[in-house]
């Protein structure tokens, strides 16, 4: 304003600013720049409708992408709230406190540089993180790592950079309560891949599946940004960091032991079986047997505490395509009975089941039940025998033993794998468990909350066909190698002189029987 006010105009701006957050804003509320200091702050069109629906809607949960400034709308926001609202409890949470910090500073400076009349409620308790109106609002800042706001009831709940906030779905049930009273929340953050709380409550609210309102602010949404700046922007970020600073995108961004790229090329192969059956609905097949393909089967078992799946997959071996899967919570018995029918289904495929735990007692009925084709393996070195040897072999062990040892190699195999497009998956279930399979510390698992069975019957199937079946496949190679020479032998020359001690007229057609009939064991690798 040019000129002095009068009383009856600061009233009538006062109410303007009480009822109008926009208003408020664009007109009196003033932040630092960088380069110019305080300056007014005018909101673009994209700020002023997220105004808006801060007003409009008791939870917005705001999906963007960086330095659009979106904190500082909200900071102003909460500044026009404890302005011209009394006894208002607001909480912002992050999970560093000094983020949560920067922003109560923000709120802060706002409301200390905002003309004299405009402030009609002023700083009573300054704290470094936290203050308080005479008007009885108060905000505070916290981490998330503490109980803060649990017992007490808040009118804001603030949760920035929501996706990076480890545990937040055991805060959110804690929190929830507070806002019981008519409390509002404003979740924000930047995406970190798939799977966490932020990320499940956003594609909840686009399907209108939760009570917050979504709304999505990619990095083209600023009115001075074109795709000149963005290829200037990136041009020293990765494809990860792309997808999270600006594109938004769930997927590709996270540290996922798949890479995103790989994951969203094989989600184009995602497609329903051709039959769910079993009594549970829960076996898939996408193609019945052929008899002339081999098949491989490897199953990874639930531990038994009710909380994970006992699963299966079984591989065409040629083409490595999962061509059925099942997935279910079901008893050591009846799962081993489901792995010999269905094992039994494609031509009493080699049967690899990990062996840990309750692993036994499932190779243990199979083996009751007469299951011809478990995997086996040395104890030491891990090393594959077929069991004809195993039986003779003390150290050998049913099963697939994954171990600190093992599972580092057998997961690194399956990046192998489908880094260079060795496999094909049609599995909705398997693919959603590859977006939350994480790396915590440098070891590879699943998102709290999230399963890897399927995963792990997946790494197993792919270390077995690299090693074990390359490795049968190479002596049976070497087998028929022999056996062909022969064959080249006695119908060229016989070797043997007549009249000597013990001759016979060699016949080549007995001898490929009785080499036939010695490495009939490796023979399931040649179907077809």
């Amino acid at each position: 304003m040019g000129h002095q006010l009068t009383k009856k105009e600061i009233t009538r701006e006062i109410l303007k600013c009480g009822k109008d957050p926009v208003y408020f804003i664009n007109n009196y509320a003033k932040i630092s720049h960088p380069m110019h200091g305080l300056v007014p702050f005018k909101l673009y069109d994209y700020q002023a409708d997220l105004v808006e629906d801060f007003n409009d809607y008791r939870f917005n949960i705001i999906l963007k992408a960086r330095q659009l400034g979106i904190s500082t709308v909200t900071a102003a926001y909460i500044a026009w709230l404890m302005m011209f609202h009394r006894d208002k409890n607001i909480l912002v949470m992050a999970t560093k406190f000094g983020t949560a910090g920067n922003l109560v500073k923000k709120v802060k400076a706002i409301v200390k540089n905002l003309p004299s009349w405009v402030r009609i409620a002023n700083v009573s308790i300054d704290n470094r993180t936290s203050f308080e109106l005479s008007n009885g609002s108060q905000i505070k800042a916290s981490s998330t790592s503490g109980d803060a706001g649990r017992s007490e009831a808040l009118s804001l709940l603030v949760i920035d950079e929501a996706a990076h906030v480890d545990g937040l779905e055991e805060l959110w049930t804690g929190l929830y309560p507070t806002l019981s009273t008519g409390g509002r929340c404003i979740a924000l953050s930047t995406p970190n891949g798939v799977g966490n709380w932020f990320h499940k409550s956003y594609t909840d609210s686009e399907s209108q599946q939760n009570d917050f309102h979504p709304t999505l602010l990619m990095w083209d949404v600023h009115p001075d940004r074109d795709q000149e700046w963005f290829e200037h922007e990136t041009r020293n970020m990765s494809r990860r960091q792309i997808a999270q600073e600006l594109e938004c995108n769930f997927n590709t961004s996270g540290e996922t032991v798949i890479h995103p790229e790989d994951i969203n090329r094989m989600l184009e192969d995602v497609c329903e079986p051709k039959y769910r059956t079993g009594f549970d609905r829960n076996f898939w097949i996408w193609e019945s047997y052929l008899p002339e393909c081999t098949y491989l089967l490897s199953a990874d078992v639930a531990r038994g505490d009710g909380k994970d799946h006992s699963v299966f997959h079984i591989f065409k071996l040629d083409t490595m395509e999962i061509v059925a899967e099942y997935q279910g919570k079901v008893a050591p018995d009846v799962f081993s009975q489901i792995i010999a029918d269905a094992g039994g289904e494609y031509g009493n495929c080699l049967a690899v089941v990990e062996n840990n735990t309750v692993g036994f007692a499932v190779l243990d009925k199979l083996k009751e039940k007469d299951y011809p084709n478990i995997y086996y393996s040395i104890k030491s070195s891990h090393q594959y025998v077929d069991q004809l040897e195993a039986e003779h072999n003390s150290s050998a062990v049913a099963g697939f033993t994954t171990s600190l040892k093992t599972r580092p190699m057998i997961v690194a195999k399956m990046e192998e794998f489908v880094r260079n497009r060795l496999v094909k998956v049609y599995s909705s279930r398997l693919l959603n468990e590859f977006k939350t399979f994480i790396w915590n510390n440098g070891r590879p698992q699943a998102m709290r909350s999230y399963h890897d069975d399927l995963i792990m019957a997946f790494a197993i199937g792919c270390w077995v066909k690299d090693t074990a079946f390359a490795e049968a496949q190479r002596d049976v190679q070497y087998q028929k190698a022999i056996l062909n020479s022969m064959k080249k032998s006695d119908s060229i020359m016989n070797t043997t002189i007549p009249g000597m001690q013990g001759y016979r007229p060699t016949n080549s057609s007995e001898k490929a029987k009785t080499e036939t009939e010695k490495n009939k064991d490796f023979m399931w690798l040649f179907k077809g």
